[in-house]
């Protein structure tokens, strides 16, 4: 959630700081501060912090005339977890000799501010990230390894921390638990950093911090340490694409650029896995032997990756004819699940940082259980914990609403369906590769709707007065549908709701009203006229109803509203364009609201804590 950056080297660290913390706003927060240190022998380490937004913090540094330029310094956007939001509970945080930024959660900071309390120390601040300043100053002796290492062993919970001592500001120390945590060097100094989105503008080679491991950072290198003190040579990470990738590039949102980025997206994600017309993960090193000798698929995400999930477990089962279960991640570590060495855990996460996803993997690995992770980012903690990894090819997706990711891991769902059938010779190779092909040939569509957006921005001048909207479907339809709810709720703020179609009668009728907005999908044929029964019944009601079909159905036009007709396609890859008008009814209503599409309110991109 929080975003962290640190810098020390020849440039200008103030300035570098807080534009990695404008690059890092995407993550979401409430609060900013920055600590920086100069050469002035008085006043070497100096920390301005304030509630609001980055730009608040850079008109508050403006305002301190510096005649030394700063040559290090740490920065943080917060969260609030714990204490509300105000400037003295925004981070850096400092006692005695240590000053920190914190992303995580210490469990145990009661525990330990009863012992300090004790002791006559008290914190000024709410926050457990005071705690842990005051735990690793309760250590330090004027050796900042041995400090860190002992608070390490104190600390129960999840964290990455940058740390500045006061007596040694020509240093800074990072370390990490549960938390990502990246780090980087070049010629212009050392970074580290949350995420590589911070400091891309000066290297695209990084590496990802060993949990536990201590690294120091100097303006001439980086040092790592492991546990036992032993310097340690991490790999390098090199990204692939550049900061331009990370700007809106002309769209007026992220997420209208993210929507129009998902044909790419796909292909760019499908084409390395298709070898001869075939799905083949050999180059991701994923061998066929996974998808062998199990006899259940537990998929585990959150949020709209659980999503992608649940149209997972649908083309899995269909043609694998495999047991697969959707687990909400946080659901699934509390569960006692019945996992063991014939489940496959096939683990879903844009970011790879989802505190609960890697906690659900962790979980899998310790029953037995074989791990597979669907993530975005490389390097990424649930890929470095997961036994083997599809990295999606989404690149950069800056907008807290998932829209390309989401298109890309339904990509994944459905190759990992075709691989397994034909692994467990339920799929010949010529049924393989015609519906490989069919993927492929969806990207077509994909585009045919992306270019439907006059049409759609039309229908959500009636959505952006709702109070209410519900959304219908059966089948594939529900899942999508599940999705395009989440959608409109996180970044327009109105309350939506999806059903299974069947459900309509069991209660969810009650709640259809005059005018009330109804998003109904028929495009699978099998439930074809129960979905088009499902849209007389509300109807009837006073439902304003919005319906979507595949391109060749007749439609009876009093059913409806607006008639929305997909491009003519296999139904079984119509949730690549459903997904793209659903995230184009939630844009649009979102901008007629004349709200913060980009980055909603109490929401984040990345959700590293529990």
């Amino acid at each position: 959630m929080c975003g962290i950056i640190g810098y020390i080297g020849s440039d200008d660290a103030r300035k570098i700081v807080t534009d990695g913390l404008l690059a890092l706003e995407y993550r979401g927060y409430d609060s900013a501060g920055i600590t920086y240190c100069t050469n002035d022998p008085s006043h070497p380490v100096k920390t301005v912090k304030t509630t609001g937004k980055v730009m608040n913090l850079i008109e508050k540094l403006n305002d301190h005339h510096e005649d030394l330029v700063p040559f290090s310094g740490i920065g943080h956007t917060r969260w609030a977890t714990h204490g509300g939001v105000t400037e003295t509970n925004s981070h850096p945080h400092s006692f005695g000799n240590v000053t920190l930024i914190h992303n995580g959660i210490i469990e145990n900071y009661r525990e330990l501010s009863d012992k300090f309390a004790g002791e006559g120390k008290f914190p000024v601040s709410q926050t457990d990230t005071e705690i842990a300043a005051m735990t690793i100053d309760s250590f330090y002796n004027g050796d900042a390894y041995e400090a860190i290492q002992k608070a390490s062993e104190v600390l129960d919970g999840s964290y990455a921390f940058c740390i500045i001592f006061s007596d040694r500001p020509d240093k800074i120390y990072a370390t990490r638990k549960n938390s990502p945590l990246i780090a980087a060097h070049c010629s212009k100094g050392s970074f580290v950093a949350s995420d590589i989105v911070a400091i891309i503008d000066y290297t695209k080679d990084y590496f990802i911090l060993p949990e536990n491991y201590i690294a120091e950072l100097t303006a001439d290198n980086i040092t790592v340490y492991d546990t036992s003190g032993n310097i340690f040579n991490p790999k390098t990470i090199h990204v692939d694409w550049d900061i331009a990738a990370a700007k809106k590039g002309g769209y007026e949102h992220f997420m209208l650029k993210e929507i129009h980025e998902q044909p790419d997206a796909v292909i760019n994600t499908v084409s390395p896995r298709i070898v001869d017309g075939l799905p083949d993960f050999s180059s991701d090193n994923v061998p066929d032997e996974l998808f062998r000798d199990i006899n259940r698929i537990v998929i585990t995400a959150c949020g709209t990756a659980m999503h992608a999930g649940m149209l997972g477990k649908y083309m899995i089962e269909k043609y694998a004819r495999i047991p697969v279960s959707v687990d909400i991640a946080s659901e699934f570590r509390y569960s006692d699940p019945i996992v063991d060495k014939h489940t496959l855990v096939i683990a879903i996460s844009q970011s790879g940082e989802t505190a609960d996803t890697l906690a659900a993997v962790k979980l899998a690995k310790t029953l037995g259980a074989k791990t597979l992770a669907v993530v975005n980012v490389k390097g990424s903690i649930i890929a470095l914990e997961s036994d083997h990894v599809l990295y999606t090819h989404a690149g950069p997706e800056i907008s807290v609403a998932s829209t390309k990711a989401y298109t890309v891991q339904l990509s994944l769902m459905y190759l990992i369906a075709y691989k397994t059938a034909m692994v467990n010779n339920l799929m010949s190779d010529e049924e393989a590769a015609a519906k490989t092909k069919s993927l492929t040939d969806s990207v077509r569509n994909m585009k045919k709707v992306i270019d439907m957006d006059e049409e759609l921005s039309y229908i959500t001048q009636k959505l952006k007065k709702a109070d209410n909207i519900f959304y219908l479907g059966r089948g594939l339809d529900y899942a999508i549908a599940c999705e395009g709810s989440l959608k409109l709720k996180e970044i327009s703020y109105i309350h939506s709701e999806a059903y299974a179609a069947g459900e309509l009668k069991h209660g969810t009728i009650s709640l259809i009203t005059d005018n009330i907005p109804v998003i109904a999908f028929a495009t699978q044929d099998n439930v074809y006229s129960k979905v088009i029964s499902n849209v007389v019944e509300v109807r009837s009601r006073g439902a304003y109803v919005i319906l979507i079909t595949k391109s060749g159905e007749h439609v009876d036009t009093t059913l409806c509203d607006h008639h929305i007709t997909l491009p003519q396609m296999d139904e079984e890859f119509t949730p690549f364009c459903t997904a793209v008008i659903l995230q184009y009814l939630a844009y649009f209503t979102a901008v007629r609201r004349d709200l913060n599409v980009d980055q909603p309110r109490n929401l984040a991109k990345s959700v590293t804590v529990e």
